[in-house]
């Protein structure tokens, strides 16, 4: 399975880059204590921080938003996955634990301050494209509702979109029946490949230890 850049979205952002994991025969299931004590704590410590400090103040968040900003999508009305969780918190509405994939995806998109989706290696077909999203287009979506994807960054397979930093669709869903998957990585355009590469390391090597199976990764930018 390759994944390919649509140059309209290199011309509008010149430095992004996205890490892209693959992963085979894993188990998901429910998250080890670690995983769900780290997590809670985590929560917490960012609660914390956010009585002194606003959500947009974290660079990470900052730099997604205005990657929105960019590609024609409001940002104060479509927040970016991770500012959303950021702001659960902030009103103290924390994230409990769903699955073991899941529960990682969340703590790294905290830690890093970056949108990050997981999907059902299985349910995707073809190889798959980032492109910037047309008016008309639509998917159903974890939130429970159909989203409008023009001007979303969008990925998408032979079958159409299924995934964006915004909120992922309902169809390439991981559950715990999943056995192979994919991870995109929606990078800071700012952070250097070197470092970037390290990050996307360090959280296959999270992934894997917690589900098992066997894990490829690569750092792809414009």
């Amino acid at each position: 399975m390759e994944i390919t850049f649509a140059p309209e979205l290199c011309r509008l952002i010149p430095q992004f880059k996205i890490g892209f994991i693959t992963y085979k025969n894993i188990e998901v299931g429910q998250s080890p204590q670690m995983v769900k004590g780290r997590l809670q704590l985590f929560q917490e410590s960012i609660y914390f921080d956010l009585e002194d400090k606003s959500v947009t103040e974290y660079e990470g968040i900052k730099e997604w938003r205005q990657i929105f900003k960019t590609a024609g999508k409001d940002p104060n009305r479509y927040r970016h996955s991770a500012e959303a969780l950021y702001r659960r918190i902030k009103k103290q509405n924390y994230l409990q634990p769903v699955n073991s994939s899941i529960d990682i995806n969340n703590f790294f998109s905290l830690e890093y301050q970056i949108p990050i989706g997981v999907y059902d290696a299985d349910k995707l077909s073809g190889n798959l494209t980032i492109r910037l999203g047309k008016e008309g287009e639509e998917y159903n979506g974890l939130n429970g509702r159909p989203n409008s994807l023009a001007n979303l960054i969008i990925s998408e397979d032979a079958a159409g979109p299924f995934g964006s930093p915004f909120v992922d669709s309902e169809r390439t869903a991981v559950t715990e029946q999943t056995k192979n998957a994919v991870q995109i990585i929606y990078l800071r355009p700012s952070l250097e490949m070197e470092k970037a590469e390290k990050m996307v390391e360090s959280l296959m090597n999270m992934y894997s230890q917690v589900h098992g199976g066997e894990g490829t990764f690569k750092v792809i930018g414009c």
